[in-house]
């Protein structure tokens, strides 16, 4: 397997993970009785800060999926993931960090942080993209 699968791979398995996380919580929810099982929005909003970044921080990752999981495709499809390997795992760990992050806090200095993590995808998706155009 390329590099660049292993990250798609890691970035689905991320994805995964949080969504885990998240029905695992609010299973405990349910099973204590403190939400009914149809009492969740599906934002999280009536339930904690926590629960509600966890939820933003699950659809950053499905927003993400078809950008930057798509040239990681396309690289692959085309025998191209010369172009993707060297920062695949740059852009998984930026996904890792930005996720952490915001379910860590809600400083200005996480936001912060937060930003750069996604700063540095975008700019990775540039990249490649300019890369494919000129391949």
């Amino acid at each position: 397997m390329t590099t660049t699968l292993l990250a798609f791979l890691g970035f689905l398995c991320w994805t995964l993970f949080l969504l885990v996380l998240m029905e695992v919580v609010r299973s405990k929810l349910v099973l204590t009785r403190e939400i009914p099982a149809n009492g969740f929005n599906p934002e999280n909003s009536n339930l904690s800060p926590f629960m509600q970044r966890l939820a933003r921080a699950h659809a950053n990752c499905l927003e993400g999926l078809p950008l930057f999981g798509g040239f990681m495709l396309l690289a692959v499809v085309a025998g191209k993931s010369n172009i993707t390997d060297p920062l695949a795992y740059v852009l998984l760990a930026a996904r890792i960090a930005q996720s952490t992050i915001h379910l860590a806090s809600t400083s200005p200095l996480a936001v912060t942080a937060r930003f750069t993590a996604f700063a540095v995808q975008m700019i990775i998706a540039a990249y490649w993209a300019i890369k494919f155009h000129g391949a």
